[in-house]
């Protein structure tokens, strides 16, 4: 029985918490920051404890998001740099198809191009797909630099590729 100062809202408020603590534990803060963010924009006038408790939750979120672009930041730290501008062209996807072969999973190299290497990116998903991932980094005008690493071993690679999968700008996608 729930006592008479007890209010379903502040139940439903503690669940949100809750749970927005935990998506961004799990290593979506963002979407947990946004969420919350709303949250606290309906309720801010008519219920300001309320708000102020997912104003607490956001400032956690921002903590857990900058953690994880430090971690993120050092990882890309350690990533073999692949600069092909000063190399013909006919030798670049060579080079850097050698450069993802040697690769061991969850490993990464950072490709410097003088174009969008989006054909590579296609080749990437017809030759290795579910194996690769690929991030844009910096997209020109004149310098592009595209983190790609391998994401499983190359046994695994999935048969077919409809092509749909170039990712957006900034974007970490796998391709599958």
């Amino acid at each position: 029985m729930r006592p008479s100062t007890a209010r379903p809202i502040d139940d439903l408020a503690t669940a949100l918490v809750t749970a927005l603590r935990r998506l961004g534990e799990s290593g979506e803060p963002v979407a947990a920051s946004r969420i919350a963010a709303k949250g606290y924009a309906a309720l801010r006038h008519d219920e300001p404890r309320i708000a102020e408790r997912l104003n607490g939750v956001m400032h956690h979120l921002a903590r857990l998001e900058a953690a994880a672009l430090a971690e993120r930041s050092s990882a890309m730290a350690d990533d073999l740099v692949l600069d092909v501008r000063n190399d013909p062209p006919i030798r670049r996807h060579a080079m850097i198809f050698d450069a993802f072969n040697a690769l061991e999973v969850d490993t990464a190299f950072v490709l410097v191009n003088d174009h969008d290497p989006k054909p590579l990116y296609y080749q990437f998903a017809a030759e290795h797909a579910g194996t690769f991932a690929w991030e844009y980094l910096e997209q020109g005008p004149t310098v592009w630099r595209v983190r790609i690493g391998r994401t499983a071993p190359a046994d695994q690679v999935e048969e077919r590729f409809d092509g749909d999968e170039l990712p957006v700008a900034g974007a970490s996608e796998t391709a599958s």
